[in-house]
């Protein structure tokens, strides 16, 4: 497959590629740069918002908004900007980090130390009606989530165990998650996934140069080799959502690629899943 440029950017920490039904464009978000991205691959279209904070993720809102997963808690901003807190939960040296919307509308948010301290993040879902709870709690680097199609299991991953771990989704995580991937040493870390339409799960290497497939077994199907050394995650979209997104980092290379924090993409690279968006 040709890796092509969708948005040629210089992001610090390119993360959360999330395909906006709706408005029929992408959302992504510069972490650190605290910038929230969005792209219409139709026209080229593209917007930057400045986000109250370091910015985790950000996913649509049902009725159109954004909600947002930022460094003291998880946010919303209507439709007109204005920006309020759904959960305000500052912790010292703690930054949301990836966030995913489960198909009952609810968001899964996860947090990290920026020092990454083991033990230092949390899981949190957050309710269309506004509660929460912590799922999984002493957890690392909070990173890729994902729904099976049939929407029975749920994948997730804390980067530094180097695995991707499946659950029933109706199970509690911390008691019934075990591996389904484990990434071989050298090879990268496991950052960001999306599932396709057939069950099979696309993950992003930081540190690997790579966009690996794997099937609901856990064995590899396909391997993309890219030009920048750290993909943090991806997504499919377009029409048909049939192009996989592919967002970038340059944080902390001494030579980044010219690519390294630009939005890439992969033509016809299969079949996404449609997501819903946060239903609060």
């Amino acid at each position: 497959m040709k890796v092509e440029v969708a948005v040629r950017e210089q992001a610090e920490l390119g993360e959360g590629p999330t395909w906006d039904p709706a408005a029929e464009r992408l959302i992504w978000v510069d972490i650190l740069g605290s910038r929230v991205h969005t792209y219409d691959p139709l026209n080229g279209r593209r917007t930057v918002m400045a986000t109250e904070q370091h910015v985790g993720a950000a996913k649509p809102l049902a009725g159109g908004g954004l909600v947002v997963n930022l460094r003291d808690g998880i946010g919303r901003y209507d439709r007109d900007g204005a920006f309020s807190w759904l959960l305000h939960d500052p912790v010292p040296g703690r930054r949301g980090n990836d966030a995913a919307v489960a198909p009952d509308g609810a968001l899964w948010a996860g947090t990290m130390r920026y020092d990454e301290a083991p033990g230092g993040g949390n899981l949190i879902r957050l309710a269309p009606d506004g509660s929460a709870v912590e799922m999984l709690s002493e957890v690392t680097v909070s990173n890729g989530i994902g729904w099976s199609p049939d929407g029975a299991s749920m994948y997730y991953i804390d980067t530094p165990t180097r695995r991707i771990d499946v659950c029933p989704t109706d199970a509690e995580p911390a008691a019934h998650r075990r591996p389904c991937v484990t990434i071989e040493p050298g090879a990268g870390f496991p950052d960001g996934l999306t599932v396709d339409a057939e069950g099979c799960i696309w993950v992003a290497l930081w540190d690997g140069a790579q966009i690996r497939r794997y099937t609901p077994r856990g064995d590899l199907d396909r391997t993309i080799e890219l030009p920048v050394r750290r993909p943090t995650a991806c997504a499919f979209g377009g029409p048909g959502l049939r192009d996989l997104y592919i967002t970038t980092a340059r944080i902390g290379l001494s030579h980044p690629h010219p690519l390294s924090g630009s939005l890439l993409v992969l033509r016809d690279a299969g079949e996404g899943l449609p997501s819903a968006p946060f239903g609060y």
